[in-house]
């Protein structure tokens, strides 16, 4: 399931633990990734599916390198948000 992050600490925790359901993905909806992310690390047992926070920063007047490593710090913060939750 693809579910907006929710408002109430673990909310979806019933749903995740559902022996039917496979995994629950967070959208980031529409707050910045450091916000989707501290919100995401409260979570158990879901992870992120942040497309929009994701390119968060990029430009395309950066450099190959700057867009590199902006993206590369992108991927690190959502993925350590994705496991912070049990």
């Amino acid at each position: 399931l693809k579910l907006t992050l929710p408002s109430v600490d673990n909310l979806y925790k019933e749903v995740i633990d559902h022996p039917n359901v496979l995994r629950v993905v967070a959208l980031s909806g529409g707050y910045t990734r450091e916000e989707a992310n501290a919100i995401l690390c409260r979570q158990d047992g879901m992870v992120a599916s942040f497309s929009r926070a994701l390119t968060e920063g990029l430009k395309d007047q950066m450099t190959v390198e700057e867009f590199d490593a902006q993206l590369d710090e992108s991927i690190g913060s959502i993925f350590f948000a994705s496991k912070a939750g049990k």
